[in-house]
């Protein structure tokens, strides 16, 4: 199911999802249905991924005729981050693709050696905006404003000492985002304040729940600025792949429903480039991920 948050010129943010071209209220769908629904994504996942089965049963089961007053055409909404305000802290992982560790070892600060555990750190929440926004470019703050496409994984229900052969029992969907990172304003190996900034993880534009994505360490990703390729590759070529991150995450603190991971980046970022590259005001950068779509946004400075 391609599900999404949306919002109308008359409506609050919305719960919604694509049948037929179509943006399908969800809540809508449940009353017409008898079968209450959510109005918020989060409030969905938490009644576990079960829930999906039984909606795509009462698509099924639902007169074509009978959508037409709960839908609305996708051009006529506003696509939102699919999780607009996160419970927690997005779940970073750095350095996660094999040819990605070894550009920033060339310009970074980090070591030439691949990583024998994940590398975690995290993004606030108040990183978070949707597709056809800014991202902002404080100069106060950074002249090393870069870019990263990274498919991002939604957890289902809480876990502890997950162990990886059961690790996609904990999957909900996934989605895209966008790791933007200030690279001079890591402090002391600390990457927050390069990766934690206000409109830093643009996500979207959809989430696609799990069943719909075959094999989500297959998938093609790529990133363009102002049209030019930047990165190109495939989920196959992660040096963690799911699995392993859940197992190593749940090892270490608690998943929870509505968890957030984005699951590394691969190689082809700015500050791999000779010369460096860095995005300024108008650049335009979208990100697209195999059986999810594209996410657009543009550099706003401020």
């Amino acid at each position: 199911m391609k599900l999404l948050t949306y919002k109308t010129e008359n409506t609050e943010p919305r719960l919604g999802f694509l049948h037929n071209n179509l943006v399908v209220d969800m809540e809508d769908f449940g009353n017409i249905s008898n079968f209450p629904l959510p109005d918020n994504m989060l409030d969905l996942i938490d009644l576990g991924f079960e829930i999906i089965s039984e909606i795509t049963d009462l698509i099924e089961d639902t007169r074509e005729v009978d959508f037409e007053e709960i839908s609305h055409k996708m051009e006529s909404v506003t696509f939102l981050a699919p999780i607009p305000k996160p419970r927690k802290n997005i779940i970073g992982i750095g350095l996660n693709y094999t040819e990605h560790v070894a550009e920033s070892a060339r310009t970074l600060d980090t070591s030439n050696e691949l990583p024998q555990q994940p590398v975690i750190f995290s993004k606030p929440t108040t990183t978070v905006t949707a597709t056809k926004t800014n991202i902002i470019l404080n100069r106060k703050l950074t002249n090393q404003l870069d870019w990263e496409v990274e498919l991002a994984v939604v957890i289902s229900k809480k876990g502890k000492y997950v162990p990886k052969t059961d690790a996609l029992d904990y999957v909900f969907g996934y989605t895209i985002i966008n790791d933007i990172s200030a690279r001079d304003c890591r402090r002391s190996g600390q990457w927050i304040v390069s990766k934690g900034q206000d409109t830093f993880a643009p996500m979207g534009p959809i989430l696609v729940t799990k069943d719909e994505i075959v094999n989500p360490h297959n998938l093609n990703l790529s990133l363009t600025v102002n049209g030019i390729e930047k990165q190109n590759s495939n989920t196959k070529f992660m040096l963690f792949n799911i699995n392993d991150l859940i197992e190593d995450l749940s090892t270490v603190f608690t998943l929870e429903a509505g968890d957030i991971i984005a699951t590394g980046t691969p190689a082809g970022v700015g500050a791999g480039r000779n010369p460096q590259e860095w995005l300024k005001e108008g650049d335009v950068i979208k990100c697209t991920v195999e059986g999810i779509g594209t996410i657009e946004n543009t550099v706003k400075e401020i």
